[in-house]
């Protein structure tokens, strides 16, 4: 097992890893919108959100020598469904030709109140 650790991607807020590689795969903490410089959150917009979260993603991927190719699964956990639209549409910039399976769900809340967070299963 092998820890995965950058820090441009946000630190972690809590008692867990950015990701953790196992058997040749990265299972990556959720990401929130936190900018990793100032440990901010991006701006009320969701555009914006999805943004940062994606970006801290790939960060995260790249410490590990992995880009957005290597995910094969994502977690998408939004706070209102109806930016799902938005979402899906600055999601899709990301994953262009490659789309890996992925689940979305509303939910009540995040942590620090955020729009959006992703959370990453990738093959290494």
């Amino acid at each position: 097992m092998k820890i995965i650790q950058t820090t441009n991607a946000p630190q972690a807020i809590g008692p867990y890893s950015q990701a953790i590689i196992v058997n040749g795969l990265l299972f990556a903490s959720g990401q929130i919108p936190l900018n990793p410089t100032t440990m901010l959150v991006e701006s009320g917009d969701i555009s914006n959100q999805t943004i940062q979260v994606l970006e801290n993603i790939k960060a995260i991927l790249k410490e590990a020598n992995a880009d957005l190719s290597n995910v094969i699964k994502t977690t998408v956990f939004i706070k209102n469904m109806n930016d799902f639209a938005t979402i899906n549409e600055i999601y899709a910039s990301y994953f262009k030709d490659h789309k890996p399976a992925r689940s979305c769900v509303e939910v009540s809340r995040l942590p620090k109140d955020v729009l959006i967070e992703i959370e990453i299963i990738a093959k290494i």
